[in-house]
């Protein structure tokens, strides 16, 4: 059976490094990149990290019907799955693993079933929250304190999935997700 691993989480939560943790550890694992129309941040790479593409081009894809699941996180700023992108993945014989907002993550687990293990990553705190968004220093203090607003908002979605991870201590979650992983691939 295929399968997929769907990583969630809000923003400063560190699924993404978690996630990066679990390519590293698990070769079976193959990341989807997802699209989105908001700027490159940092040192991210187009087909990398994501595809980064404009509004105009992602309107025209739902409207070809090439996503499994898409949001518009913002006005303007979408972020979506291709269904091609899965099915690449799963023709190379690799589990896939996905890095998505909450919204994402719940529409994921919906559409792939019992074929999918969704991990809700939760920070500490909401101030924890915070201070790590300012710390990644990619963001203006307006836009950090529209995300803590959406975290309160997503963390009150973690029942909708399968596994819920306290990020406190970077190292213990990493042990924690090893075994999520392993025994979800193993089953």
């Amino acid at each position: 059976m295929n399968k997929v691993i769907i990583f969630s989480a809000p923003s400063g939560s560190g699924k993404t490094t978690l996630v990066k943790h679990c390519l590293e550890h698990f070769p079976e694992l193959e990341f989807s990149i997802s699209c989105t129309t908001r700027n490159p941040r940092g040192t991210e790479k187009d087909g990398v990290d994501y595809h980064f593409i404009s509004p105009e081009k992602f309107r025209q894809k739902i409207w070809e019907e090439a996503f499994v699941e898409f949001e518009e996180v913002y006005e303007d700023k979408y972020y979506g799955t291709l269904k091609s992108e899965v099915e690449r993945i799963w023709n190379d014989g690799k589990t896939v693993i996905f890095d998505v907002d909450v919204k994402g993550g719940i529409a994921l687990k919906k559409y792939f079933g019992e074929q999918a293990l969704s991990i809700f990553i939760m920070p500490p705190s909401i101030q924890e929250l915070e201070r790590r968004l300012i710390a990644r220093a990619t963001e203006d203090a307006e836009t950090i304190q529209t995300r803590v607003e959406k975290a309160e908002q997503e963390m009150t979605f973690q029942n909708e999935f399968d596994k819920i991870l306290v990020n406190t201590d970077l190292e213990t979650a990493k042990a924690e997700i090893e075994k999520l992983v392993s025994e979800f691939l193993n089953s």
